[in-house]
């Protein structure tokens, strides 16, 4: 699919990354697992539902799905199950 906005592409390939990620994740984390792929796909859906229409509480929804994210990742890495490189990598 040919995407015109960049940040649509970016959460794609992010999410084809986590997806790499997630499969070596121990089974003792699987809500981490679900939460963060699930929480990812939100964003990307929220971001085509906010191309269209210009809510702020659409926009508020996003960066929370993002932060959430962001800690999910933070968690990973503080419990050392992936390294700061890994974990700095998926944040960019």
């Amino acid at each position: 699919m040919n995407d015109r906005f960049l940040i649509v592409k970016r959460i794609k390939e992010f999410i084809f990354s986590i997806d790499n990620l997630i499969i070596n994740l121990p089974r003792k984390e699987f809500i981490i697992k679900d939460r963060l792929l699930s929480d990812s796909f939100n964003v990307l859906e929220l971001i085509y539902v906010a191309n269209s229409n210009n809510s702020k509480e659409i926009k508020i929804s996003i960066l929370s799905k993002i932060s959430m994210i962001d800690f999910y990742l933070e968690y990973l890495y503080e419990k050392k199950i992936i390294s700061k490189k890994i974990c700095m990598k998926k944040k960019q």
